[in-house]
């Protein structure tokens, strides 16, 4: 099997075909730098971005939201809705924010965000989804991508019927996710759905998404899909290694060993002091609790300690705690009540 090495998008080169997903709450600048730093990601993405929080301005959170800097790039930036003006308009103003790409998305499986006709909401209408795709592509001058995943249920499977009609809209590329809106994240990634979403495009790529856990199922997802690029979510999430390693599989490199306890350590406190620069110390150490489950349960470090690091306000605590894990042989597992709740667009 020839596996693709870079992929295009549009005028857009990556220098790898791996990319990290909008994850809401999880794929902010700091964490994106973070996974930048260990090799193998070719292009990242903005959390989700409400357009019509973005053209009043009063968006929660909305500086850190659209953060980053020369060094992030390429990024493209996500956007959610099912107002044509109003995605149209977000559109345009991120491209004058200097955005490279935009992706719309037409995936999220979010119960408050698909009621509402947005996200995989918008694959119960796909004559408005392609409207609305077709009136961002006009109102911009760069990129324009989808997110999809199949359909809204297995009776319903949608997404290989919009492609061509998303293609000749202008859209540039397509992610889709191997599941419906109501599978949710249960079940497994339908690798074949996903070879049948590749195969109805003619000239644009096609990303797939899902189960994407381990080198060896990047390998599966471009056998069995034929598909041009790979989209990971919560993986690196759980190891944030996993890019680099599928990269290295996939150019036929030696692995690498898996990380210790002090690259686990190390790794922590780097994104910590990311998460300073982005929120502040006080910010920066709330939102840090909902790491905290993902470092120690890797880092055998037991209940105690996860119960005394999310109880944490201050920054230099904070700072020492994930300093002395270097030490901690705690043989009690973490806790899984304290564990985070998944992404609002997280997909495997």
């Amino acid at each position: 099997m020839s596996l693709p090495l870079k992929l295009n998008i549009g005028p857009l080169e990556f220098d790898t075909p791996i990319l990290f997903a909008p994850l809401a709450g999880y794929s902010d600048f700091a964490f994106r730098m973070s996974l930048r730093a260990l090799g193998g990601l070719g292009f990242a993405y903005t959390e989700m971005l409400s357009p019509a929080s973005l053209l009043i301005g009063k968006a929660r959170r909305l500086k850190s939201l659209t953060a980053t800097s020369t060094e992030d790039l390429p990024l493209g930036h996500q956007i959610y809705g099912a107002q044509y003006d109003t995605l149209c308009a977000g559109a345009v103003l991120l491209e004058q924010r200097g955005a490279q790409l935009i992706d719309i998305n037409m995936g999220c499986p979010q119960r408050k965000i698909s009621v509402q006709g947005a996200g995989a909401g918008l694959l119960r209408d796909p004559k408005e989804a392609i409207r609305i795709a077709a009136g961002v592509v006009k109102s911009v001058s760069i990129p324009v991508t989808v997110k999809l995943r199949l359909g809204w249920d297995t009776e319903n499977l949608v997404a290989h019927e919009m492609v061509p009609e998303l293609e000749a809209a202008g859209v540039a590329a397509i992610t889709i996710h191997g599941r419906t809106r109501c599978q949710g994240f249960g079940g497994e990634a339908d690798l074949q759905g996903i070879r049948t979403v590749v195969k109805a495009a003619r000239r644009i790529p096609v990303i797939g998404n899902g189960d994407i856990t381990s080198p060896a199922a990047a390998l599966r997802m471009f056998e069995v899909t034929g598909c041009a690029g790979i989209m990971l979510g919560r993986g690196p999430l759980k190891n944030p290694w996993l890019i680099r390693d599928i990269w290295n599989e996939m150019r036929g490199l030696p692995a690498e060993p898996p990380p210790t306890r002090a690259d686990w350590v190390d790794f922590a406190g780097a994104h910590f002091e990311r998460m300073i620069e982005l929120y502040g110390p006080i910010g920066a150490t709330r939102l840090y609790r909902k790491w905290i489950p993902q470092y120690l349960r890797r880092m055998l470090a037991g209940r105690r300690h996860l119960v005394e690091m999310m109880e944490l306000e201050d920054a230099v605590e904070m700072r020492h705690a994930i300093e002395a894990l270097r030490e901690i042989r705690s043989i009690e597992a973490p806790d899984r009540r304290a564990e985070p709740a998944e992404p609002e667009d997280a997909d495997k």
